[in-house]
């Protein structure tokens, strides 16, 4: 699993919304006064540019340089690479589970399956980064739903609501995959492509 030492530290340099704890309306003023307070710097070159970008990925879902790398490369194959690499990204177990707001963050998400509290079209897994599709179904298992984490999801007032492309049960703890993601560069805030100009270097 990545270890990330200082989130705000690595937030300040990539942005706020890379962690789900930076996304906050303090962070946010107190990375506007340190804007205004620079001066003078000219722009960054295209490699550091692309390192940046790349970096935001790789942060965001908590990935290694391995596997960012082999999804990439893997994309880059494809017809569409960003939608290809949205998807990969989208679709591991962890995105998902994450998404559907069953876990406060993708760390959460990574942990929950790691130690086995849920199962895929009935087996139980261990490995976030297992890729669902159209159709699959995940739910959290019997043993794990008295779990703190779990126990009081259906009474919280500030739930994440599920994307389309998920059906989410918070009573049942159940999700179902009923579509794919579709990638906007604008709604994830990543530009995939620049990622893949760094990875063709």
């Amino acid at each position: 699993m990545l270890q990330i030492k200082s989130k705000y530290k690595i937030a300040k340099r990539l942005g706020a919304g890379i962690f789900e704890q930076t996304q906050t309306q303090k962070f946010a003023l107190s990375e506007a006064r340190s804007k205004k307070d620079k001066r003078g710097g000219r722009g960054g070159s295209d490699f550091g540019r692309q390192l940046l970008e790349k970096q935001r990925v790789r942060f965001t879902y908590g990935l290694s340089e391995r596997q960012l790398s082999n999804y990439a490369q893997a994309a880059m194959t494809e017809k569409d690479p960003s939608t290809e690499l949205h998807r990969s990204l989208e679709m591991r177990a962890d995105s998902i589970l994450y998404r559907a707001g069953f876990s406060p963050t993708r760390r959460a998400a990574r942990q929950a399956l790691s130690h086995g509290h849920v199962k895929i079209n009935g087996t139980r897994t261990t490995r976030p980064s297992y890729r669902l599709k159209k159709g699959d179904k995940m739910e959290v298992r019997d043993a794990a739903r008295k779990s703190p984490l779990y126990a009081g999801l259906p009474e919280k007032e500030d739930k994440r609501p599920a994307p389309s492309w998920l059906s989410a049960d918070v009573n049942l703890l159940a999700i179902e995959v009923t579509g794919e993601p579709q990638y906007n560069q604008m709604e994830a805030g990543l530009d995939y492509p620049t990622v893949f100009e760094f990875y063709s270097r």
